[in-house]
């Protein structure tokens, strides 16, 4: 492959799980191209900073972007490494995800305070508290445990787990992402899987993303090179999906996709791909489902069954919901501001 030679700097946030997954990616692009040098370079952004708020209150996904992608666009780094699920559906301009690494399994799992023998949410007695920070999650899972007591817990991976086995931890159990359990390491502490159609996971869960300068075409074609296109085509769809809906990070937006692959009668990657979706209200009193199939022959046909999707969801009542938590939110900031002024 006709390169330049040159010194590849990736970066990511700092905390452990980013360095883990930086890593995955340096050492795919160095096993590849041994004749390039891959720097590594870690940084802490907004999201990071801000420890005590809740992620629905205080912002989007870009709290976990917005740092790197201006040393991006300024040169002093050449890639950056994101959990998928952080990246918002529209990029700065000049930036470009140029690869899409093989996914992790997407679940949520349950993870419960050691010493507890609880097997799943089932056998937590009423009143358990529950921490995650993903309005997600609590959405869909109040709706079918309304007896359990879901709290907000900050903190990257380490933090949150230190929480919940500190002695005064007043939670039973914390749910997480799965796939950052297991680069970790900490897969034996997982207690259950959440899996789909208990709970659908977030947008790309599970996915590493690599975003690079749109210009910079040596960049672009070493990531191409390690990138999945399963994974990607199907990030795609639920990424489409998720745009269509203007939902963010922490907005309640539930997906599940699957592609059965198989080869064209011209010899093109492609296949059936299912998708499903959700939205659900806060308290999960309302709730909306569907699920979209069909062939996809490319990436710009995964992400126009992504966004058919969305159109049938707020069709059937996902854009009311949506609406109520955007007014929801604004009223919430508005209190907490007002609160902040009168200290």
């Amino acid at each position: 492959m006709a390169t330049d030679l040159r010194t590849f700097t990736i970066a990511s946030r700092a905390s452990e799980l980013a360095q883990v997954q930086t890593n995955i990616v340096r050492d795919a692009l160095a096993k590849l191209y041994p004749e390039h040098a891959f720097a590594t370079s870690f940084m802490t952004t907004g999201g990071d900073h801000n420890q005590s708020q809740a992620i629905y209150l205080i912002g989007g996904k870009e709290m976990w972007t917005k740092e790197l992608e201006v040393a991006l666009r300024e040169g002093a780094v050449d890639m950056l490494v994101h959990s998928y699920k952080d990246v918002p559906t529209a990029l700065p301009a000049g930036c470009a995800i140029a690869g899409v690494l093989e996914r992790e399994n997407p679940v949520d799992s349950l993870i419960v305070k050691e010493g507890l023998s609880y097997k799943s949410l089932e056998e937590l007695p009423d009143g358990s508290v529950v921490g995650t920070s993903s309005v997600r999650r609590v959405a869909q899972l109040k709706r079918r445990f309304p007896k359990l007591v879901f709290q907000d817990v900050r903190g990257n991976l380490n933090t949150r787990m230190k929480k919940l086995d500190a002695p005064d931890s007043p939670f039973a159990a914390i749910i997480l992402a799965k796939a950052g359990m297991v680069r970790l390491g900490w897969g034996a502490r997982i207690t259950r899987d959440l899996a789909p159609p208990l709970l659908l996971p977030a947008v790309s869960q599970g996915a590493l993303a690599i975003e690079v300068r749109a210009d910079d075409a040596a960049a672009r074609a070493l990531c191409a090179a390690i990138s999945h296109w399963p994974t990607a085509w199907a990030c795609a769809a639920e990424r489409a999906c998720l745009r269509v809906l203007e939902g963010g990070c922490s907005v309640p937006v539930g997906v599940h996709s699957a592609l059965a692959e198989a080869a064209g009668a011209d010899g093109r990657k492609g296949g059936r791909m299912s998708l499903t979706g959700a939205v659900t209200s806060l308290e999960g009193e309302r709730h909306v489902e569907h699920t979209e199939s069909g062939e996809v022959w490319s990436e710009e046909e995964a992400e126009a069954l992504g966004a058919r999707l969305a159109g049938v969801l707020m069709g059937a009542g996902a854009k009311a919901i949506l609406e109520d938590i955007a007014a929801d939110k604004a009223r919430r900031v508005k209190e907490a501001e007002a609160a902040e002024a009168t200290v």
